[in-house]
């Protein structure tokens, strides 16, 4: 199938597979273990409000470059803005881009531009999006057991993570370059 996509490149045009994921991250803490030398007890925050804002990103595996926004919701429209988005930030090739089933990346409506096509990984499979582990990097060096007193200071706090991540494409690298996905017609 990535064969079959990779043959509708214009020629001279180099091939980028790319994958996409959204993920929703709000003012509910998530508390983590954390250490402490004895005898201090540490205390950490916790909160239950149900305020969100979801993050889309599409990275490459091979280089770690990524294209990231964060959106009020996820729907068509702000995944066509985002496909928008990700084709400037990948003008330089191609775009392959294996997401989900959800119901926005399949939808009529959806604009896709002419140098991107979408494949679909199978469902009930999340654990084949290496977007899955950005969002673990995330919670886990940029939401562990924080408070967060207003939205605003969780969008400054996904959009340090997301940028740290743009900064350090070796980092994204290590843990998105699945086995699976290193395959002679990839490469």
């Amino acid at each position: 199938m990535i064969g079959e996509y990779a043959a509708q490149a214009p020629k001279g045009m180099k091939v980028r597979l790319l994958f996409e994921d959204e993920g929703r991250f709000g003012r509910i803490s998530d508390r983590r273990r954390c250490w402490a030398p004895l005898p201090l007890r540490l205390i950490v925050g916790h909160q239950v409000i149900r305020q969100y804002m979801c993050a889309v990103v599409a990275h490459c595996p091979f280089d770690g470059r990524i294209a990231g926004l964060i959106l009020s919701w996820s729907d068509t429209v702000t995944i066509s803005i985002f496909l928008a988005h990700t084709a400037r930030q990948f003008a330089d090739g191609f775009c392959i881009i294996i997401t989900d089933g959800a119901g926005w990346h399949r939808a009529n409506e959806l604009r896709i531009p002419d140098h991107i096509r979408l494949l679909f990984l199978p469902p009930h499979s999340p654990e084949q999006n290496p977007v899955e582990h950005v969002w673990e990097h995330l919670r886990e060096y940029h939401f562990r057991n924080a408070a967060f007193p207003a939205p605003d200071s969780v969008e400054a706090a996904l959009m340090s993570g997301i940028r740290s991540l743009i900064g350090n494409p070796e980092l994204v690298k290590s843990f998105a370059l699945f086995n699976w996905i290193k395959t002679p017609l990839l490469t």
